[in-house]
């Protein structure tokens, strides 16, 4: 490589790139969600799971056996991707998708004994991750950043056409 070469090094969190200067905000919390999610999935490695798979079980943990469509609503993911996540997770163990008792076209999902035993582990997973993240900041700034980041989560549910924890339509209520 000659000394004229273009080379991109500069680190993703500065300095901020020229485009993103109307949203220095948006810019920096993109790039906090992706270290975070590159921390999660570090420790999830060590349990079998790949980003994202945790919050699927989560669901499921929280839910019981839900229709394959809720979930892909709940979670707000595109079809095929939940479809491949459950095709990955069924292959490990940890879901079972049988067909509707109420609507055979339909597909239920839900945990298995070695899914419902990853609980623990991602549980102490996101504690690690949590402690981890916010790490020097006192129990008063903890509270504030938990309070406006729910402040901005609100002003982006429409973004992204959510309407309470377990998607649009379920008041919240899974």
């Amino acid at each position: 490589m000659s000394g004229n070469d273009p080379v991109c090094t500069a680190p993703s969190a500065g300095p901020q790139p020229s485009a993103a200067c109307a949203g220095t905000v948006s810019h920096t919390l993109a790039w906090v969600a992706r270290l975070h999610r590159i921390g999660m999935g570090r420790r999830l490695r060590d349990l079998g799971l790949y980003p994202g798979q945790e919050l699927m079980m989560m669901r499921l943990w929280d839910c019981g056996a839900v229709r394959q469509s809720e979930l892909i609503q709940s979670l707000g993911l595109d079809p095929s991707t939940v479809t491949k996540m459950l095709q990955r997770m069924e292959q490990c163990g940890y879901v079972r998708r049988s067909p509707d008792p109420a609507d055979r076209r339909a597909v239920l999902v839900e945990a298995t004994e070695r899914g419902l035993a990853l609980r623990a582990g991602v549980e102490g997973a996101w504690a690690d991750l949590e402690e981890s993240t916010l790490a020097g900041l006192a129990p008063a700034e903890r509270t504030e950043l938990a309070r406006l980041l729910g402040l901005v989560g609100e002003n982006l549910k429409a973004e992204a056409g959510e309407e309470g924890p377990c998607g649009p339509g379920a008041g919240g209520v899974c």
